[in-house]
């Protein structure tokens, strides 16, 4: 794990990060800087925008609701971007927000809602879901923040994925696996070295007969299951990263 300060608030700014920038914050986070955390003229942050490593910053009170953040030295240089595509069911509200930022968490790289047969929420708010990547890469210390992807139905997905992904393999979380043990089929991928993944959770109900055949004719689709209970969908997507993450991601 990188050196990194754990008690300085961090900050996500869009803009470009350079020694000796002057960055204007928009009104919403000068506000929780200066009235919410009651930071002062002088006190020092941290500050990232994804592309260009962490940065020292000291704040410059312009107004009681505005502020300037003057960056002093890179405290870390930019991380890669994870690599891990994560393809999930989407869920409602709180919980679609506790997986978002567990997701983030654990290393995914891009966050892409499918919706399929038995999907109970039809409408995704994508805005909301960036938020709440951005909350937990400042939290978490994350450097490369993941991008979200807009939902696409499950057979464009699929139809599509040869030719925007040739190299890409789906790990497809499945319950009616004939066995429990995930990491059986994972090592079996990691003697393959896989160069690139991405893993599919359903919803609620789980995949439909019709659409669990469709991904099981797949080449490109392994399915794997998640252990020898029911898992709820926010629940199964943590544990699916951590084994993935374990034998063929990025903790190996």
């Amino acid at each position: 794990m990188p050196n990194y300060e754990f008690n300085m608030q961090r900050l996500f700014l869009r803009h470009i990060l350079a020694e000796g920038a002057r960055i204007e914050v928009d009104r919403g986070q000068a506000n929780y800087l200066l009235n919410v955390l009651r930071l002062k003229d002088g006190d020092k942050v941290l500050a990232f925008d994804g592309k260009n490593g962490e940065w020292l910053a000291e704040i410059r009170a312009t107004g009681r609701k505005a502020c300037t953040l003057e960056l002093v030295e890179q405290t870390r240089e930019q991380t890669k971007v994870n690599d891990l595509l994560y393809l999930f069911a989407p869920l409602k509200h709180a919980r679609l927000d506790y997986m978002v930022q567990k997701a983030v968490e654990m290393g995914v790289g891009s966050l892409r809602p499918v919706m399929t047969q038995h999907t109970q929420s039809n409408r995704v708010n994508l805005e909301r879901m960036e938020a709440n990547v951005i909350e937990a890469a400042e939290q978490c210390g994350v450097l490369s923040v993941p991008s979200v992807v807009e939902p696409q139905p499950l057979k464009a997905l699929l139809t599509s994925w040869p030719q925007t992904h040739p190299e890409r393999i789906i790990l497809f979380c499945d319950e009616s696996s004939e066995t429990t043990n995930p990491l059986v089929k994972l090592a079996e991928l990691a003697e393959k070295r896989p160069a690139q993944l991405a893993f599919l959770i359903g919803p609620e109900g789980g995949f439909s007969v019709e659409e669990r055949a469709m991904l099981r004719d797949l080449d490109f689709v392994v399915p794997i299951p998640l252990g020898p209970r029911i898992l709820r969908a926010d629940t199964a997507a943590v544990a699916a990263l951590a084994v993935i993450q374990t034998t063929v991601g990025d903790w190996t």
